[in-house]
């Protein structure tokens, strides 16, 4: 089962991390897309960045290229695509966290 089937279908995962003795505690959606307490209000962002997927998702929606994104934001192309992927499971305006 994949991340996003689990966090589809079971109660939620909370995956806690420390880097550079900062806490981050989140919920996987995906691979690259989580949701966050206190972050971007707890709606899903990119893991490990305060990018919003939802703009992610306005941001190709408008026509930028998904190498584009990817360059502008300094993420995986592969994260640019698990958003607009994800987009039909998660409403981005939604607070999972």
């Amino acid at each position: 089962m994949s991340q996003t089937s689990a966090a589809l279908t079971s109660s939620p995962q909370w995956i806690h991390e420390e880097t550079d003795g900062v806490s981050y505690d989140y919920l996987p959606l995906g691979k690259y897309v989580v949701a966050a307490r206190g972050v971007c209000g707890g709606r899903p962002t990119i893991k490990h960045h305060r990018l919003d997927a939802r703009h992610v998702l306005a941001f190709f929606n408008r026509g930028d290229s998904v190498q584009q994104i990817a360059e502008n934001y300094r993420i995986p192309a592969e994260a640019v695509e698990e958003v607009i992927r994800l987009s039909s499971l998660f409403d981005y305006e939604k607070s999972y966290a």
